[in-house]
C-alpha cells in the first residue's frame, strides 16, 4: 500500500515550515536515511531524510510552498510491485498550504472507513446529506471555476465518483447554497497563532495610499520573533537593574592573554569574558539559574548561556551549555563557530533552544546602553553596551579616566526578585572588573 511522506516536525516547537527544495524527484529509488528535502523552519534550514526504502510515486506539495501544516501529506512513496495507478485520490489531493485546491476524498468505497480530518486549508465539499463528495481534482478546479455546486452534480465515474466530463456538462445553479451566507473565513489574525496587536493590514495600507512603499514579505523567523516577544513584553513582569562596570583591569588582561594564544591562532573577545562571568555569576547565585515553566519553576544546575547573534532578517540565540566549566579559549571558539553558523541558517534546534539567561550585546555598533526582552522561558537577559572612557572618581577621591560599560539586566519577576538579580549583577559586575577571579 503507497505510504504517504508527512511534513516533518523538525523541532519541538515547529507547527509549519516552508518546503524549500526536493532533493528527489518522482521516479527516484530512495533508501532509508536518504535526503528527501530541505525544510526552512523559523530558525534553520535543514535536510529531511527518508525513513522507509521505495520509489517517489508522486509529489504532492511544490518547491517553494510556505506554510506547510507539520504531519500534512507532501509525497507518496511506492512499494515493490507498487505503480501510480496505486496512489489513488487520498494522495493526489493532498492539501497544500497556499493552494485554492480542495482536499480530495481518499480511494475508497461508500463502505470504508470515513478518512481522518485533513489538515488543509480548504475542506472538502460534502452533500446536503453531510457526506463527502468524491471528484477528481480537475473537476473540483473546473467546478470552482465555473461556479458550480458539487452537491448538485451527479458522478458518472466509479462508485459515483464525478469526473470531468461531468462538470463540464453540469449547470450553474439557480440560486446559491444556504451555505454561501455563512462567512467563509476566520477573522484576521486568528488560526495559527496571533499576529502582534495594532492596526489591521486594510488600516495601515490606508495610512499610507498615494506614498511611495516597498511591501516586505513576512518569513518564518520574523513572524516568530514578533509572535515571541509580542508574548514576553505582555506577559512578563520585567524590571531593570542598571550597573556601570569598569573594564580597564578586564582591557589589560585580555591584552595579555591574546599575545600568548596569539600562536594558537586564539583571540578573545571582551564578549568570551561577559559570557564566563555571566555563567560563573549563575554557579555563585543558584537561585537566579531558573527559567519559567508556566505553574512552576525550574532551577538548573549547569550554566547554559544564550548568546544573540544578529543575522540577516532576524537574529538566533544559541546556547553555550555548561559555559562555567569551560574555559575562556574554548567559550570563544565555540562562539565563533555557532555564530557563523548561525548567519548561515545551519543550526540545529538543539542548538538554540534552552538555556537559562541570555546576553545581548550591542556594543559593537555603538550603543552606550538598552533595555533587552527576556526570551522565554529565560529567567533573565544582560545587555550590553559599548566601553567608552569617562572621567570617574577612584577610590582614592581624584579623578581619572576609565574604560566604562553600561549593562542592564532585564529580570522576570516571576523567577528573580530584585535582591536576587541585584545579587546576580553584582556577581557579573565583580567577575568582569576582577577577571584572573575567573580563572581560579
Amino acid at each position: 500500500m503507497p505510504t504517504e511522506i508527512l511534513m516533518p516536525a523538525l523541532s519541538p516547537t515547529m507547527e509549519e515550515g516552508t518546503l524549500a527544495k526536493w532533493l528527489v524527484k518522482e521516479g527516484d529509488t530512495v533508501s532509508s536515511g536518504d535526503l528527501l528535502a530541505e525544510i526552512e523552519t523559523d530558525k534553520a534550514t535543514m535536510e529531511f531524510e527518508a525513513v522507509d526504502e521505495g520509489v517517489i510515486g508522486k509529489i504532492l506539495v511544490e518547491a517553494g510552498s510556505e506554510g506547510v501544516k507539520v504531519n500534512t501529506p507532501i509525497a507518496v512513496l511506492l512499494e515493490e510491485g507498487e505503480s501510480a495507478d496505486d496512489i489513488g485520490e487520498a494522495s493526489s489531493g493532498a492539501p497544500a498550504p497556499s493552494s485554492d485546491k480542495a482536499d480530495a476524498a481518499p480511494k475508497a468505497t461508500e463502505e470504508a472507513a470515513p478518512a481522518p480530518k485533513s489538515t488543509g486549508p480548504i475542506p472538502a465539499p460534502k452533500d446536503d446529506k453531510g457526506g463527502r463528495i468524491f471528484a477528481s481534482p480537475l473537476a473540483r478546479r473546473i467546478a470552482k471555476d465555473k461556479g458550480l455546486d458539487l452537491g448538485q452534480i451527479k458522478g458518472s465515474g466509479p462508485k459515483g465518483r464525478i469526473v470531468k466530463a461531468d462538470v463540464l456538462d453540469a449547470k450553474p445553479s439557480a440560486a446559491p447554497a444556504k451555505d454561501d451566507a455563512k462567512p467563509a473565513a476566520a477573522p484576521a489574525g486568528g488560526g495559527g497563532g496571533a499576529m502582534p496587536a495594532g492596526p489591521s493590514t486594510d488600516a495601515v495600507l490606508k495610512m499610507y495610499d498615494g506614498r511611495e512603499f516597498e511591501e516586505v514579505k513576512l518569513d518564518g523567523m520574523r513572524k516568530t520573533i514578533a509572535a515571541r516577544l509580542t508574548e514576553a513584553k505582555q506577559t512578563i513582569p520585567h524590571f531593570y537593574l542598571r550597573r556601570d562596570i569598569k573594564l580597564d583591569a578586564l582591557m589589560k588582561f585580555r591584552s595579555q592573554l591574546n599575545k600568548q594564544l596569539e600562536a594558537r591562532g586564539v583571540k578573545l573577545s571582551v564578549n568570551d569574558f561577559i559570557i564566563k562571568a555571566s555563567a560563573l555569576a549563575l554557579q555563585a547565585v543558584p537561585d537566579a539559574n531558573a527559567v519559567w515553566a508556566g505553574d512552576r519553576v525550574l532551577k538548573l544546575k549547569p550554566s547554559d548561556v544564550a548568546v544573540a547573534v544578529a543575522i540577516e532578517g532576524g537574529l538566533f540565540t544559541p546556547v553555550l551549555k555548561d559555559a562555567d566549566m569551560k574555559s575562556l579559549s574554548a567559550l570563544s571558539a565555540e562562539m565563533k563557530d555557532l555564530a557563523a553558523r548561525a548567519r548561515d541558517r545551519k543550526l540545529a534546534p538543539h542548538e538554540y533552544q534552552g538555556g537559562s539567561f541570555a546576553i545581548s550585546n550591542l556594543g559593537m555598533f555603538g550603543i552606550d546602553n538598552f533595555d533587552a526582552v527576556i526570551n522565554p522561558p529565560h529567567g533573565g537577559i544582560l545587555a550590553v553596551g559599548s566601553g567608552v572612557k569617562k572621567p570617574i572618581v577612584n577610590a582614592e577621591g581624584e579623578i581619572e579616566v576609565a574604560t566604562i560599560m553600561s549593562v542592564t539586566l532585564s529580570v522576570d519577576h516571576r523567577v528573580i526578585d530584585g535582591a536576587l538579580g541585584a545579587q546576580l549583577l553584582e556577581q557579573i559586575v565583580q567577575n568582569l572588573e576582577n577577571p584572573m577571579m575567573m580563572l581560579a
